[in-house]
């Protein structure tokens, strides 16, 4: 019977040319669609990073304002408790500040220009946005990729008088790592409720890039004018130290083995306010990779069941249609007395002779065409959601800054590989799929006498 339907398969040529090409097209699809999602799978771990085992805690805005400007008010009294807990092994908290940039210029564009007036131009002039943190590199705008440092080093929690500035506002100014530069208290800014009248030299100790992606309102919301600062000295700006300064925000990193549930469940057990404060699962802050992430995964799944399903369809409907014109030839095997089974056996043998180099074409196929179209699936998931949510930020009052950009990051690439398990699944699904096909096209045809078959042709 394998002889028979090698013989079949080489002679009826445009036929198994047909099912060949159906067979490859579906299955070089189906392992597109896995590879898809095991190349998401890549990127998000890459891009959430540890982040995705932490949380945040924020000032709850529905009962509590911040900052007469708005931004967090978290004691670092209630920061400590949850350091001292045992639940977390790390931890990065911020100050949001204003201060002015002594002998040097700031960088201003056309759109910051026509939005500012001559007075508010006057009163910040020179003005940077600067944030104190203790461990520069889980800052949220560079674990968000916001900002990328390109020379220097990342802050430390020993750190004291550091900076780490914007690569543009360094060339602007002629300045480099290791250089000293002096940042002032602005004494119109809201938050500078003391009116600190402090003058600070600090040393450059890094040097980041990284461009807004929304729009700017104001100078000082160009990344180019931030500034990454020691916790001591953006408290010293409005004459604070760091146990009596209030805080933006603080994000806490627990141990790889802890339930981030039940941790942050614990967390809102200790001794806080927590009518003022809320508690949120750091990727929760990434609300546009997420989406995207489930967009992604959604088309890499109709690609997979689309194969698969399609080509059962298809090589159903083809099977059927020759299985038809097969009666006569049916009837002549049976009555020569070759039994039910071995005409299935043949049938089946046929299918496999056309599966085999349909696989193993597919699979280079899939290798050749598998970065492309995980590209254009890229796209077309990410192409509208940056634009909605960045317009969700802008009507949520977030402005143009860095926390813009977290809340509007979406996967940028997707490096699809096929493997050697995607080829293997989508071979046994593509084999059930063709053998279920195959029993349904041949059941009726096999079920009928050698005398029913030959009426039929008639």
């Amino acid at each position: 019977m394998i002889k028979n339907a090698f013989a079949y398969v080489t002679r009826k040529r445009l036929k198994s040319l047909i099912i060949l090409l159906v067979i490859t097209a579906m299955a070089t699809l189906s392992m597109i669609g896995l590879s898809i999602k095991d190349a998401t799978n890549r990127a998000a771990a890459k891009t959430f990073g540890n982040i995705t085992n932490s949380f945040t805690m924020e000032i709850n805005r529905q009962v509590n304002e911040g900052t007469p400007r708005g931004g967090g008010n978290i004691r670092n009294e209630d920061i400590n408790k949850i350091v001292k807990s045992g639940h977390v092994k790390d931890y990065v908290k911020r100050i949001g500040a204003v201060a002015d940039l002594v002998g040097y210029d700031i960088i201003r564009t056309e759109a910051t220009n026509r939005n500012e007036d001559e007075e508010r131009i006057e009163k910040f002039k020179s003005t940077v946005m600067v944030t104190g943190v203790n461990d520069s590199s889980k800052e949220t705008k560079f674990v968000s990729g916001a900002f990328r440092l390109v020379d220097g080093k990342h802050l430390e929690k020993t750190d004291k008088n550091k900076v780490l500035i914007h690569k543009d506002l360094a060339e602007k100014n002629n300045l480099k790592v290791g250089d000293k530069i002096k940042i002032k208290s602005n004494k119109y800014d809201a938050d500078n409720e003391k009116q600190a009248d402090e003058t600070i030299e600090v040393e450059i100790k890094g040097i980041f890039d990284g461009h807004n992606k929304g729009g700017a309102s104001a100078a000082v919301e160009l990344y180019e004018n931030n500034i990454i600062s020691d916790i001591d000295t953006a408290a010293k700006l409005y004459g604070n130290t760091e146990q009596s300064a209030v805080y933006q925000d603080a994000t806490f990193f627990v141990k790889g083995d802890k339930n981030l549930d039940k941790v942050i469940k614990n967390i809102k057990g200790l001794d806080i306010d927590w009518n003022k404060y809320s508690l949120v699962k750091s990727t929760s802050n990434y609300p546009a990779l997420q989406e995207s992430i489930s967009g992604i995964y959604s088309s890499a799944n109709k690609l997979f069941v689309g194969g698969i399903i399609f080509a059962g369809i298809v090589v159903s409907l083809l099977l059927f249609l020759w299985m038809n014109s097969r009666k006569k030839e049916v009837a002549v095997l049976l009555s020569i007395g070759r039994t039910k089974k071995e005409i299935a056996i043949q049938f089946a043998a046929e299918l496999i002779f056309v599966a085999i180099p349909a696989y193993i074409i597919s699979f280079f196929a899939a290798g050749a065409l598998g970065k492309v179209i995980g590209n254009k699936v890229l796209r077309g998931v990410t192409g509208g959601i940056a634009d909605g949510i960045a317009k969700e930020s802008a009507s949520s009052g977030l402005g143009g800054g860095a926390e813009v950009d977290g809340f509007n990051k979406t996967l940028t690439s997707l490096d699809v590989i096929i493997n050697t398990r995607a080829f293997i699944n989508v071979v046994l699904f593509m084999t059930v799929i063709l053998a279920i096909s195959l029993i349904i096209s041949t059941y009726r045809i096999l079920r009928k006498r050698p005398k029913e078959l030959l009426i039929d042709v008639k």
